[in-house]
């Protein structure tokens, strides 16, 4: 396996440890202007592959209430995977739904390998990264493009970033729900990921959800944290082949990828659901009245 497509595997492992496995450009953030009106969970799991050989498996739990939700993750390497770039992964992240918008208060992640521990944690106020502290720390380099305070306003971390918050009234799964760009800060790398409706698919996991996906085509833009020589950066940011198939939560407006699939430079990678269970639960107020 080439030293590009371990540093590949490697780079969207520490980008999405939700998964463990390779989701750099999964799912997007919607510029939602309505405010949940339910809530809902989601229990998932998921195979990775490459050329269809299975290289990780991940588990995804979500919570969302009415204004607030939860989201956390672990993932491992599997199979061929673990002669290369054999690694676990953990990924965690909390916010707040207010004025339609899913917004960050705290993300944590933390991919381990044989060779290193890679440890993010990024506080938020307001969409604003607060504070930041990486391990290990991003090496001085003048070719580096810097990122500056301006890159760290109004961004998301990476999980959310594949939470798609659909706004208006009507059914969230829809075409719209792919037409977004969302601004991503992982700790080291601040990039933009773009979607574009390109279809509709239907689906049916081993456990729990069957029905139609809405086919997302997706974009990678590097914006500052890397450097412009960079192989790696390079492939991502000419990818036009990757696609995230995006699925509901029940009782709520957000939609989260149920596959997601991109080329590499030995075949497809790709990641997919084998379990994917959602639950509506009653609006806060309702609940309560039960309780009286």
């Amino acid at each position: 396996m080439s030293r590009t497509l371990v540093s590949l595997l490697r780079k969207l492992t520490c980008a999405f440890p939700a998964l463990g496995i390779a989701v750099l450009m999964a799912g997007f953030l919607a510029d939602a202007r309505h405010t949940a009106a339910a809530q809902g969970r989601l229990e998932a799991e998921y195979v990775a592959t490459l050329m269809g050989i299975p290289i990780g498996r991940g588990n995804w739990i979500i919570d969302v209430s009415e204004d607030e939700f939860t989201a956390a993750a672990n993932g491992a390497t599997a199979g061929l995977l673990r002669f290369f770039a054999s690694g676990t992964g953990i990924g965690a992240t909390r916010g707040t739904i207010a004025a339609g918008r899913m917004v960050p208060l705290t993300y944590a992640a933390t991919v381990t390998t044989k060779d290193r521990i890679d440890d993010v944690r990024i506080a938020f106020t307001g969409g604003n990264v607060k504070d930041f502290a990486v391990e290990p720390p991003v090496g001085p380099n003048p070719d580096r493009i810097a990122v500056t305070d301006t890159d760290r306003r109004n961004v998301v971390d990476p999980m959310i970033s594949t939470m798609n918050y659909v706004a208006g009234s009507g059914d969230p799964l829809s075409p719209q729900a792919c037409n977004r760009k969302v601004a991503v800060f992982d700790g080291r790398l601040r990039y933009d990921l773009t979607s574009e409706f390109k279809r509709v698919e239907t689906v049916k996991a081993s456990k729990g959800y069957q029905g139609p996906v809405m086919v997302c085509a997706v974009y990678f833009t590097p914006v500052s944290g890397y450097l412009p020589n960079s192989t790696t950066m390079k492939y991502l940011a000419s990818i036009r082949d990757a696609e995230a198939w995006i699925a509901p939560i029940a009782g709520t407006r957000v939609l989260v990828p149920f596959r997601f699939s991109l080329p590499t430079p030995v075949g497809v990678g790709a990641f997919e659901a084998t379990q994917f269970i959602t639950i509506a639960k009653p609006p806060r107020a309702a609940a309560n009245t039960k309780l009286q």
